[in-house]
């Protein structure tokens, strides 16, 4: 089983479309995936038809310890993908479930009772650092960052890359950046050559090749209550999302390959234990320099 957090302390970066979309096509790819809806907001349950009245018990349930992860586990209209939902409906309920994400190992221990049943685990994460998404990193293989071109994406991304390097220290040392992935992309505009140039600069090694483009089908599918490739699969960004998907699927498969062969452990493991504060993977020997 496979865990990934989809995070970055910003709002509007495309966090709960990236979620919920290479969920769904992961599922698409007969990959067996549980969506795990961490934001307060619920939106992850929105976009997949969910309404309040159809929840009964959620992740804020588990944190209570009232209810076992396999037991607020929803089904969807896709064969191969299940949804936890958030259940968080007042505000005494989110300031409560922010004191209780204080035990950072909540997510990672409740997720022990289902690592057989899937292949991989994606965790919508809320806009913030601290609390609930702290509680996800720390169960996570990897993190995926979506942001779009500005300014303020780009300070966010850099703050998240220093606080993975706390996670590491502190309780996963394993966790590391799965890849940066550009949404609302719109070529050929000043904002987005400056953001693609700053990115290339700094963390060229994370860019995902799969960019998903600024597409009204992305939006209107949340109207709907479904996923991009069941509202209409042949949209720019359902397409995108299954690149995205198909990519994400290659490069770990190219990981087992690799930790399966005589010595393939220490590789692996190489590749985690030398990210520097701002993610980048550092040379081993302090001698050399690696540009990007």
């Amino acid at each position: 089983m496979f865990v990934i957090s989809i995070a970055i302390p910003k709002g509007g970066e495309g966090k709960t479309t990236t979620a919920v979309n290479l969920a769904a096509s992961l599922a698409a790819a007969e990959k067996r995936t549980l969506l795990i809806d961490a934001d307060t907001l619920g939106a992850s349950g929105i976009s997949l038809g969910y309404t309040a009245d159809q929840v009964k018990s959620g992740l804020y349930d588990v944190f209570n310890y009232t209810h076992s992860l396999s037991q607020v586990i929803y089904k969807t209209e896709l064969t191969h993908l299940d949804f936890v939902p958030a259940n968080i409906s007042t505000v005494l309920m989110e300031e409560r479930l922010l004191r209780l994400s204080e035990n950072r190992t909540v997510i990672k221990m409740a997720l022990h009772e289902v690592e057989r049943l899937y292949d991989y685990v994606i965790i919508d994460c809320p806009p913030t650092l601290r609390g609930i998404t702290t509680n996800a990193l720390c169960a996570s293989n990897s993190v995926i960052a979506p942001m779009r071109a500005s300014h303020f994406s780009l300070d966010a991304l850099m703050r998240l890359m220093k606080y993975l390097k706390w996670i590491r220290g502190v309780s996963n040392p394993q966790i590391y950046v799965e890849g940066i992935l550009l949404t609302m992309f719109e070529p050929n505009t000043k904002i987005t050559e400056i953001t693609l140039r700053e990115l290339k600069n700094h963390y060229s090694k994370f860019l995902f090749k799969i960019v998903i483009p600024k597409n009204s089908t992305l939006a209107e599918a949340t109207f709907y209550g479904r996923p991009a490739l069941l509202y209409n699969i042949n949209s720019r960004g359902a397409r995108a999302y299954f690149g995205l998907a198909t990519e994400l699927i290659s490069r770990e498969s190219s990981i087992a390959g690799i930790e399966d062969a005589p010595g393939g452990r220490k590789l692996s493991q190489r590749r985690i234990s030398h990210l520097s504060a701002d993610g980048n993977p550092q040379n081993p020997d302090p001698e050399k320099t690696e540009t990007n």
